[in-house]
């Protein structure tokens, strides 16, 4: 069922009573209104409007029944036949695995650039897809704010290890500090082995490891064999503490007015020691695969997080929506000097995942495939 912006209200209402509406929040409203008015002038009939738009909303403002299909539904994706050939990666397992192993091949393309928003919004939007299309799911990708539990992440109910959570922390371990990159130490949390509770306690990571941050995991070649092992993980405080607060998200959003400087903060330069928002829920949950800049969508919470990117991205374009809704800025690859600047004409391909898109396509999410916005 569709929601309308009147339930946007509810939901933040509802995180309001709850002690949870923040900052955020308030310019998520404002700058749902400032899209209102800006719909309203430039006019035109419009088959996805903020009327009828699909609602995401928060994962603990969810009813328990609602996070119960959910979880269902992932593990649903999990059991389910991929459509990547193994031919081309042999260690495909599931219709999950398929989305872990197109971050993997497209990973150099798709961080650092010009297309990291609109690829992920894209690759988000395909993942929700298959969960509704393919797992029965009747509701959208949910997101995780970060900022609600950032003095305390493993107090959030998402990882209380509870049948309605997204599984807990890692078993305990002595591992070490961990290095994310020189000059970059996080230090040793309390977690670190594999999740011992919740719906994901037994599922299988099946890809890699490719750039892993834990001190006892060793890369395994491209990352496309089957390596089978445990989902595992490190929920780190000090990581959440630092980069995720509420006052570290309104910098973001309320401070960088163009677009090369907002996804450049938000994705921040671990060769000069600082995450951004991106990388510090990433490195907030930690652990294999989440540490993995390659294979972190295989666990089931890099989609809480990177919806949370998508709603922060969104809240950004919606106070300006005239000069922020339709511009992309960056190179094409991840790796030193790009050959060109990327453009909103480049094609936005998933492979098996999805057809090609324009990125200017990608830019809206009440336009071109898409019909959301966050609640």
């Amino acid at each position: 069922m569709r929601l309308d912006i009147f339930s946007v209200g509810l939901a933040l209402g509802y995180l309001l009573g709850q002690g949870m509406a923040d900052e955020v929040d308030d310019l998520a409203a404002r700058g749902l209104e400032n899209r209102r008015a800006y719909d309203a002038e430039v006019g035109g009939e419009r088959t996805c409007t903020l009327e009828n738009a699909a609602v995401r909303k928060e994962w603990n403002a969810l009813a328990d029944n609602e996070k119960r299909e959910y979880i269902d539904a992932v593990l649903c994706l999990q059991k389910l036949e991929p459509i990547w050939p193994q031919t081309e990666v042999p260690g495909v397992r599931s219709r999950f695995d398929d989305f872990v192993a197109l971050h993997i091949v497209q990973t150099p393309t798709v961080h650092g650039t010009a297309n990291f928003l609109g690829w992920h919004r894209y690759y988000m939007w395909q993942y929700e897809q298959a969960l509704r299309n393919e797992c029965g799911y009747t509701g959208y990708q949910p997101y995780w704010n970060w900022a609600t539990y950032a003095d305390d992440p493993l107090s959030n109910p998402m990882f209380d290890g509870s049948d309605l959570s997204l599984s807990g922390n890692g078993a305990p371990t002595d591992h070490g500090d961990v290095t994310i990159a020189p000059g970059l130490v996080v230090p040793s949390g309390t977690g670190g082995g594999c999740v011992t509770s919740g719906p994901f306690v037994n599922m299988s990571v099946n890809l890699g490891p490719m750039a892993p941050i834990m001190p006892n995991i060793q890369p395994n070649g491209d990352g496309l064999s089957h390596n089978p092992r445990c989902l595992s993980r490190d929920i780190s405080a000090v990581v959440s503490q630092s980069l995720t607060k509420t006052s570290d998200i309104v910098e973001l959003i309320t401070t960088k007015e163009d677009i090369l400087s907002f996804q450049n903060y938000m994705q921040g330069d671990i060769a000069s020691g600082f995450l951004g928002v991106h990388g510090g829920g990433h490195y907030t949950i930690s652990g294999d695969p989440a540490g993995d800049f390659y294979v972190s969508p295989g666990d089931p919470a890099f989609y809480f997080h990177h919806s949370q990117i998508d709603r922060v991205w969104w809240i950004w374009q919606n106070l300006d929506p005239a000069n922020r809704l339709h511009v992309v800025a960056g190179g094409t690859s991840m790796f030193g000097p790009s050959t060109r600047n990327g453009t909103v004409d480049d094609p936005t391909d998933l492979g098996y995942l999805g057809e090609a898109y324009r990125l200017g396509d990608l830019l809206s999410t009440t336009d071109g495939p898409f019909c959301y916005i966050y609640g």
